[in-house]
């Protein structure tokens, strides 16, 4: 790993519970070893107004507006009809095991991915959809492309337009796994579906891997819930907060090691 990726893992582990939770206990253990400096106090006052700016939606939702410049939904983009395939890229999911079975179930985001690649699925006269994404590594747990392929067929896409890509581990493992699979299929078009900030550094990386797709994002999966929460600190947030800087320290790991391309 670059020193790039041991960054955004050190940014991602900040901005989390488990980050805050830390960070507040070394800043209290401080105080109460030096209960007379400002030092300490200034350190907590700190470490709470970050977090509190990290939970609230709205603050990552405004760092984000540089990632998502440009993409919109794809029914908005008249490209319809004749043949595809729709590039769904996975997100995350829980497997929960119990003695004899399990249960793999989406987090949001993959969800909302989802019923974006079924909706543009049912806009072409032909298509088939790759449904990508790979376990984590060290745990039992289903692939997420198996996961997403499920609640596609419950979406009502027939089984046999559906191919799965289970190996990857990162974008770039997809783009380089998917761009054989594309060339056996001979279709008109390729829509590649994503969440909005996840697009610009997942475009720009199949695009190097040579594929020129057609940007579709899903909706914000939390876009039903109420506005007041955007401005309220919530777990939602704080996640939110992480995904953004993943996306930012990910173009910048992408760059150094020369996977991206812009530009078609």
């Amino acid at each position: 790993m670059t020193a790039s990726g041991h960054a955004a893992l050190l940014l991602a582990w900040l901005f989390s519970i488990g980050g805050f939770a830390t960070l507040g206990a070394i800043a209290v253990v401080w105080m109460l070893l030096r209960p007379r400096s400002t030092a300490p106090r200034r350190a907590v006052a700190a470490i709470v107004l970050l977090y509190a700016a990290a939970s609230t939606r709205v603050v990552p939702w405004i760092a984000s507006r540089p990632l998502v410049a440009g993409f919109h939904r794809f029914a908005d983009s008249g490209l319809h009809g004749g043949s595809a395939v729709v590039i769904l890229l996975g997100g995350g999911s829980f497997t929960v095991h119990q003695a004899y079975q399990r249960l793999s179930v989406l987090d949001q985001n993959s969800a909302a991915r989802v019923l974006e690649a079924a909706h543009v699925y049912r806009l072409f006269d032909s298509a088939w959809i790759v449904s990508s994404g790979g376990a984590t590594s060290g745990f039992d747990l289903e692939p997420v492309g198996v996961t997403m392929r499920d609640a596609l067929v419950e979406l009502g896409v027939p089984l046999d337009r559906i191919l799965v890509e289970s190996s990857s581990r990162n974008t770039r493992d997809e783009a380089l796994l998917i761009a054989p699979m594309l060339r056996t299929l001979h279709a008109d078009r390729t829509v590649l579906v994503t969440t909005d900030i996840h697009m610009r550094r997942a475009l720009a990386t199949f695009r190097a891997a040579g594929i020129d797709a057609i940007p579709a994002v899903s909706a914000d999966p939390l876009t039903s819930a109420s506005r007041m929460r955007s401005f309220i600190p919530t777990i939602e947030g704080v996640r939110f907060t992480d995904d953004v800087i993943h996306e930012y320290a990910g173009l910048a790991e992408y760059a150094v090691r020369g996977w991206l391309r812009f530009s078609s």
